[in-house]
């Protein structure tokens, strides 16, 4: 019987998905990065990380590459963006997307990284390090190829901030204590303790900016929200049967109702390496 809380969400291992979990995450992918609320979190981490003409930038965990396109833009012709990702699937697929920036697109573990020390000028790393087995290491991994001075940005989610209003409160309590820890990732406060992360590690002129997504509709939601989306498979809950149902009966009635309401707050983090 499998545990309630799973040791890894299907976005930490998708080269080891079936063939369709694995098209159902990389259009997961897609979608959220074109979603409104996921580009004001980005909006708001360029505005913090500050890319400038010239500068390498290392994009660690890039999925499809639509950062690190946008980042190419900001570096220009005389910079570079090292586009790194743990699947050879998305990786593939971020090759297919070029635009002819100056990107290279290269496989490979963000916690173990097959670069030189001080090689970067800046690091981008947007909701990975829920993700992975232990982020201190990453974050240490980061640093150690980011050129003194250079700025990190980390953004991340913090689970424990998810709220729904519109539907029956005792529901969506009995619902969201399932899921938790299947649909979300183990270190679900990531978002929460970014700030502390670089704070230890040593970085200077930490800033953290919370950005509180709200998704007014169920179709909104589900772009980001696993639990409310009805594409993802049944066998893919871990509710008791019949309650995964129930409870997209409810948001699908909530959202007809017009009183349908998510909330979710991404962290955005930057600091400088002394």
């Amino acid at each position: 019987m499998e545990p309630a809380q799973k040791d890894r969400t299907p976005f930490s291992d998708i080269d080891g998905l079936s063939a369709q979990m694995s098209e159902i995450v990389l259009d997961a992918l897609t979608e959220m990065g074109r979603h409104p609320e996921i580009q004001r979190v980005r909006r708001v981490a360029l505005e913090m990380l500050r890319p400038m003409t010239g500068q390498r930038l290392l994009d660690a965990g890039s999925g499809s590459g639509e950062v690190a396109r946008v980042l190419a833009a900001r570096v220009g012709a005389d910079g570079e963006v090292l586009a790194v990702d743990h699947s050879s699937a998305v990786t593939a697929a971020a090759v297919d997307r070029h635009d002819g920036s100056n990107v290279r697109y290269l496989t490979g573990d963000v916690a173990a990284l097959d670069m030189p020390g001080d090689s970067v000028d800046g690091v981008w790393c947007e909701r990975v390090l829920q993700h992975v087995d232990d982020a201190d290491r990453t974050i240490g991994e980061l640093l150690r190829v980011t050129r003194p001075g250079g700025r990190i940005c980390l953004v991340d989610t913090d689970w424990g901030s998810l709220a729904f209003d519109g539907m029956p409160g005792g529901l969506g309590a009995v619902v969201m204590a399932h899921v938790t820890g299947h649909f979300t990732p183990r270190q679900f406060d990531m978002g929460r303790t970014l700030r502390r992360r670089l704070v230890g590690a040593g970085l200077r002129d930490v800033v953290a900016t919370p950005v509180t997504c709200l998704f007014a509709s169920p179709a909104s939601a589900a772009v980001v929200l696993p639990m409310v989306n009805p594409r993802v498979p049944a066998d893919a809950w871990a509710t008791p049967p019949g309650l995964r149902d129930e409870w997209l009966a409810c948001v699908d009635a909530a959202g007809q109702s017009g009183t349908f309401l998510a909330v979710l707050t991404i962290w955005v983090v930057v600091g400088t390496k002394a």
